[in-house]
């Protein structure tokens, strides 16, 4: 989409993903078997015709880089545009770290600057979603507002996120957070689009005033003087922000219906390339009710878990609601019931751990249990 710039924040924020992001940033955590959850808010905006987009990290970065490198599995390696990688260059590092979007921004302005699209959409990266950007592109320009925000009706969640209150027309009454009561409320899906020069006048006018809250100094300041129109989506959406989140909706894939919503055959999810062999399932083992990714070898018992590429569980071995990333190996008639074992990650002979389906186990990377 050539009128359209995605921006994707990836510095580090306040979560509770615990030793998941010990050794990275929430946005590059693996999912769903062979993904990383950046890889979501990315693939759709590479599926609406975007072919420029900024990267603004800031922290802890490292894994991020490792997997997007030069943004080729994603179509984006090009001599104009494409994947820029975006690391602190100006105020956000010397604090350590950004305290907000509008000082992420500032950090990135020059890069704004040239921004050749008129619009551009900004999106955080620690969001499961597949929506097809193009149709929110369209309906921000159909209704002539100055900012479209994202949002849905579906206000569960346990993490610190922003409401709206619509009127009739679906404008943006008021922004709240945090918020008890949610009745009649929308939560936002932190996807915004606005046009490039407005972008640029809005970082300008807050660094000038050292406010760093795209949600305080933006959308709640100027909920009545900007017109900032809702695009509600009620297709699946998941914001990770803690660990019980992420074991909840990673286990949600289980259901065919929720990933047929996540994984339509029309707009694919793009993730870096790992060549592995098949999958080999050892007639004395047995899986049910599992997703597995390739180059597993599975010689015990695996139920309601997901096993990433290159996953081995030794003959005797029992796994049942789990998670386990790359290159996992469960030895031979150890026990595993609600564990979050992260990369490369060795279950030495008959161990048995125990977490519960609202507090995981969860095993740190390289560690030997």
């Amino acid at each position: 989409m050539k009128g359209l710039h995605g921006i994707i924040f990836s510095y580090e924020k306040h979560n509770d993903l615990r030793e998941l992001t010990a050794n990275r940033t929430p946005s590059s955590v693996p999912f769903a078997g062979r993904y990383r959850i950046i890889d979501f808010i990315l693939s759709s905006m590479v599926n609406a015709n975007i072919t420029d987009v900024g990267v603004v990290m800031d922290g802890n970065y490292q894994s991020l880089l490792d997997h997007l490198g030069s943004g080729k599995d994603w179509d984006l390696s090009r001599k104009h545009g494409g994947l820029r990688l975006l690391p602190p260059f100006a105020s956000g590092g010397t604090r350590g770290g950004f305290r907000g979007k509008m000082e992420a921004l500032a950090g990135v302005r020059s890069y704004l600057e040239g921004i050749r699209q008129s619009h551009v959409v900004l999106a955080d990266s620690d969001l499961i979603i597949n929506i097809p950007l193009q149709d929110v592109y369209q309906a921000h320009l159909a209704s002539g507002a100055d900012i479209t925000a994202v949002c849905t009706s579906n206000v569960d969640s346990d993490c610190d996120v922003t409401f709206f209150r619509l009127d009739g027309e679906g404008r943006v009454g008021e922004v709240l957070f945090p918020l008890r009561d949610r009745t009649g409320c929308y939560r936002s899906l932190e996807i915004y689009v606005l046009s490039k020069q407005l972008l640029l006048d809005l970082v300008d006018e807050c660094m000038s005033h050292d406010q760093t809250s795209f949600r305080g100094a933006v959308l709640q300041a100027k909920a009545s003087s900007l017109h900032i129109h809702s695009y509600v989506w009620d297709g699946y959406a998941a914001q990770i922000r803690s660990l019980k989140e992420y074991y909840t909706r990673s286990l949600e894939l289980l259901d065919p219906a929720i990933r047929r919503e996540v994984f339509p055959a029309a707009r694919p999810i793009h993730t870096k390339e790992r060549n592995d062999a098949s999958t080999y399932l050892d007639p004395t083992g047995a899986c049910c009710n599992s997703l597995v990714a390739d180059g597993c070898t599975i010689e015990g018992t695996v139920e309601n878990s997901i096993l990433f590429r290159g996953v081995s569980v030794e003959r005797g071995a029992e796994v049942k609601n789990c998670i386990l990333m790359q290159d996992v190996t469960v030895s031979r008639d150890a026990v595993l019931h609600h564990v979050i074992a992260d990369k490369n990650v060795e279950i030495a002979d008959a161990r048995t751990l125990m977490g519960h389906e609202n507090y995981p186990m969860v095993i740190a990377k390289d560690s030997k249990v």
